[in-house]
């Protein structure tokens, strides 16, 4: 069939099926990584209620959210195995309604132990889901289209701030008190929901696979398994665990993302507290701000992830964005005391940090195939999250100790251009194309 299409009809074919897929399951894919980062969201705006409430500190709220790591290292890669081996469907529906129910348990935390424990379980119970939908997206994506459709998908994350923060901040406001229960209380319970019901869509709305997909003609499917299949012809495959395990460039790639992680989560789990620090109390007003910086990420992240397909360029597409990020994050810190600097300089590094993190993705999709690719993602994935336990706690830590922010900033800045002079170390004919 494919071989005796015409050029033109080849392309027609090609166009559609790519436009009705992408249709398809990017809208969904979105909401299902817009409630996971929405539970990410709510801990930073709890903390402006929670930590008074429980008599925390700066230091236990740190660790308390860097625990969620800890579970999510030790769990991301037997899930990501797990889900190659039963299926997208099952193992995405699994994940979201088991970290959905968890997050609703926040609302009854009264020690510090509590608050820790239910962290780890949640990196447990959410452990897979970046990397088992990034996974599947190579399911449906050659790599030459997929740095759009990564991008579309990450979108989620500064949407999820966009949205969580006034969400967060109004559900704060509107039901303090309510029942007698604080307004946090309640921002964990409603926010939980939405995961939980998404969760049980995912059993009936995702495909295992493009055999399986019936809104793609016969035609449409083998021209993108044919391209599939050309695609990863072209991978790195490795023949047992060790010779996984000593691939350097896998350790190289864990190093890059572990710093780009460490400005992501500077920004997710402190940027209520930076816009408080500059002169806002209002709860609701804090999460209004909040979804400023995430907007220009957004919009930063489109653009870089059209720009990074039409030019088929990849390492630099990652550079640039982790450059601007530091320096956005330079001058917040710098900044603190004045609002409008310190709010335009949060705008910068969210829309240089999150795009990095999107386009990050197309560096070992690329390179990796089968097996590799889903063990190498979640390896990947696993051990630079461990920087988003490094990174509330260090300036959770830093912050108790002296009394100011602004050192911990300094100290991701430092990280985030270390990562970008990481990149410039993979051969840019591996990766660009």
């Amino acid at each position: 069939m494919i071989t005796t299409m015409t050029l033109d009809a080849a392309s027609t074919v090609r166009s559609n099926a790519y436009r009705k897929t992408a249709w398809r399951l990017m809208p969904f894919l979105m909401l299902c990584y817009l409630c996971a980062y929405l539970d990410r969201v709510n801990v930073g705006f709890a903390k402006l209620q929670m930590m008074n409430d429980l008599s925390l500190s700066e230091t236990v709220y740190g660790l308390g959210a860097g625990m969620f790591f800890l579970g999510y290292f030790l769990c991301e890669v037997p899930s990501n195995l797990i889900l190659h081996k039963v299926g997208a469907r099952r193992w995405i529906a699994r994940i979201m309604i088991s970290w959905g129910i968890i997050s609703a348990l926040f609302a009854f935390v009264e020690t510090a132990w509590q608050f820790y424990a239910l962290r780890f379980l949640l990196g447990i119970a959410e452990a897979g889901l970046a990397p088992g939908l990034l996974l599947y997206l190579t399911y449906w994506f050659p790599s030459y289209r997929r740095a759009k459709m990564t991008v579309l998908w990450f979108v989620a994350i500064p949407l999820s701030g966009m949205v969580g923060g006034p969400l967060s901040g109004w559900i704060m406001n509107h039901f303090a008190g309510m029942h007698g229960w604080a307004g946090w209380q309640w921002m964990f319970v409603l926010e939980a929901i939405p995961t939980v019901i998404v969760g049980l869509l995912v059993l009936t709305y995702l495909k295992d696979g493009v055999h399986q997909a019936t809104w793609l003609t016969d035609d449409e499917k083998a021209l993108v398994n044919k391209e599939l299949a050309d695609d990863n012809s072209r991978k790195v495959t490795h023949a047992s665990p060790r010779e996984f395990i000593r691939d350097r460039r896998l350790w190289l790639l864990a190093c890059i993302y572990f710093c780009v992680v460490m400005g992501q989560y500077a920004i997710t789990f402190w940027l209520p507290t930076l816009i408080r620090n500059a002169g806002v109390s209002d709860p609701l007003h804090i999460g209004l701000l909040t979804s400023l910086p995430y907007i220009c990420a957004i919009v930063a992240m489109l653009l870089m992830g059209r720009s990074g397909d039409k030019h088929r360029e990849r390492r630099w597409h990652l550079v640039l964005p982790m450059i601007a990020g530091a320096i956005g994050l330079t001058l917040a810190a710098l900044m603190g005391g004045n609002l409008v600097f310190s709010v335009l300089s949060l705008c910068l590094a969210a829309a240089g940090v999150l795009s990095a993190s999107s386009l990050f993705w197309m560096l070992p999709t690329t390179l990796l195939g089968g097996v590799s690719a889903a063990a190498g993602i979640a390896g990947i994935n696993s051990f630079a999250n461990l920087a988003g336990f490094c990174s509330p706690y260090l300036i959770g830590w830093i912050t108790t100790s002296t009394g100011s922010s602004a050192i911990g900033m300094y100290l991701i800045t430092a990280v985030l251009f270390v990562g970008a002079s990481l990149v410039l170390r993979i051969p840019a004919a591996s990766v660009n194309r």
